[in-house]
């Protein structure tokens, strides 16, 4: 198989000192491609030096909500020099949490509509996360029009209701191995629901481990197992979601 992770943390304190092991047992199952995906100051340029050292890692770069309330001028500035590099393929992750209460939504939703426009500038898709926050999300996604865009639901989890309205606005929907997990029907629903040509798969490591590793620290070989389960539920065979989600996040991501 040829498996993308399009949405992984290399760059996290939890796989720092070990990256070439990590690299290897991605290998091993198959993932062949994977997005490192920033966060903050330090993660955003922690992505972009593994995009530089490994031909099959890129980069995201942006400022995730629970970090939003340091997304200072001078951090758009700095954000905005390294959405330059040529390895960065796409702005994030950025959206809404509603989960953790750190950072105000006001604030939250202050820096995720100015990192839209940030993208719309340079005509980047989007990586979003959405955490309890799906009316917010969609509006403030809607209200800027992204479908020029484009971009990712990523580690979707919601029903097919939402799936609809994100699909509508042209984004791609991107499954983490929450899709594996027994009791997610709503996710699984979806996961059946979405189209095979917005389909995309993801880790999200060193959270969410897919079944049969649930409960041990994620990793981005473990997409296998992502891609297993979306096969099982659509009733399609591995190689073909590999396939289809690997072409997806090579044209939305252009690599």
């Amino acid at each position: 198989m040829n498996i993308y992770d399009t949405h992984t943390h290399l760059n996290d304190d939890a796989f720092w000192d070990e990256i070439p092991a990590y690299m290897a047992r991605a290998k091993h199952f198959g993932v062949n491609e994977m997005n490192v995906v920033g966060s903050d100051t330090i993660l955003n340029a922690r992505a972009i030096e593994l995009a530089h050292q490994y031909d099959n890692i890129h980069a995201i770069v942006g400022w995730h909500p629970e970090s939003a309330k340091d997304f200072t001028a001078e951090q758009e500035t700095i954000l905005i020099e390294q959405l330059a590099d040529p390895e960065v393929v796409a702005v994030g992750e950025m959206g809404l949490d509603y989960y953790w209460k750190e950072t105000p939504h006001d604030v939250q939703k202050e820096a995720f509509k100015r990192q839209v426009q940030i993208a719309k500038d340079l005509h980047l898709p989007i990586s979003v996360h959405d955490r309890d926050a799906f009316e917010d999300t969609y509006d403030i996604l809607k209200a800027a029009d992204v479908r020029d865009i484009g971009g990712v639901m990523h580690s979707f989890n919601g029903t097919t209701e939402w799936l609809k309205k994100f699909l509508d606005l042209g984004m791609h929907i991107s499954y983490s191995g929450v899709a594996s997990f027994k009791n997610a029907t709503e996710v699984h629903e979806s996961v059946i629901a979405t189209p095979l040509d917005k389909l995309l798969v993801e880790t999200d490591a060193p959270y969410l481990t897919p079944a049969p590793y649930r409960g041990k620290q994620n990793e981005p070989g473990f997409t296998h197992f992502v891609v297993q389960a979306v096969a099982e539920l659509r009733g399609m065979t591995n190689k073909e979601i590999s396939d289809i989600t690997f072409e997806n996040a090579t044209k939305l991501f252009r690599k």
